[in-house]
């Protein structure tokens, strides 16, 4: 199995492992950003799995357009979506998400009702690009991607730096630095991609998930939880 096939189907692994993780967080705390979470990690591993299907046996026009769609589109906007859940009034959050649907569903015809370029179709070894779609399609994944990685990297890194400037809560400041870094990477070899610097972009979408659900292992959740189970497991 070459990395083109191995490195996108861990990263569905990892993702699919994140998402159930986050989602019985979600079950026992009912807050919107896990659930927000939740949905994002999903369609990381959507996205994932379809790079790993078009690489291992081959694109067509349908499998391009739903990894397109999610992709490009859809992945750091709802993780992004999830951190505007903890850093921006609940109210205003309800309307950004109204408008982040409304984006979405409108993206998603967009690249739908798109012709698509056979010939640009990735072959076996080449990394898949957007370049089968016309350019009217793609200037519009900018939008969703600035707004969905700044809000993850920005939300993260002032989260980080509150709890340092404080003295109190160590963990968090390093949990949210991994968040950080772990959507940083994805992002940069995704932005190198569009230049032609595409090596890394399987790798990196790989680290990212990896790091990000590394900063939330030692998230302040996690370790309530485990705190919480500890005198019940010694009584038992």
């Amino acid at each position: 199995m070459n990395q083109l096939v191995a490195l996108p189907l861990l990263s569905t692994l990892v993702s699919l492992v994140f998402a159930a993780t986050v989602f019985v967080q979600y079950r026992h705390r009912r807050k919107p950003y896990q659930l927000v979470w939740t949905i994002g990690l999903l369609w990381y591993a959507i996205s994932a799995g379809t790079e790993f299907l078009g690489n291992g046996f081959g694109w067509n026009l349908t499998l391009y357009r739903w990894w397109y769609i999610i992709g490009a589109f859809y992945v750091a906007a709802y993780l992004g979506m999830g951190t505007v859940y903890l850093i921006v009034r609940r109210r205003y959050a309800h309307a950004i998400m109204a408008l982040l649907v409304l984006g979405s569903l409108y993206a998603a015809y967009r690249v739908l009702a798109a012709p698509v370029d056979p010939a640009l179709l990735p072959k076996a070894g080449e990394i898949v690009t957007g370049q089968a779609l016309p350019s009217n399609v793609r200037i519009l994944t900018p939008f969703f991607n600035v707004f969905g990685a700044g809000a993850l990297v920005a939300g993260a890194v002032y989260s980080a730096w509150v709890f340092w400037r404080k003295g109190i809560m160590g963990h968090r400041v390093v949990s949210n630095i991994l968040i950080a870094l772990g959507a940083f990477i994805p992002s940069l070899t995704g932005g190198l991609s569009r230049f032609g610097f595409s090596g890394l972009f399987f790798l990196g979408e790989l680290l990212g998930v990896v790091i990000i659900f590394l900063g939330f292992l030692v998230s302040v959740e996690v370790f309530e939880r485990r705190r919480a189970s500890a005198p019940r497991r010694a009584a038992s």
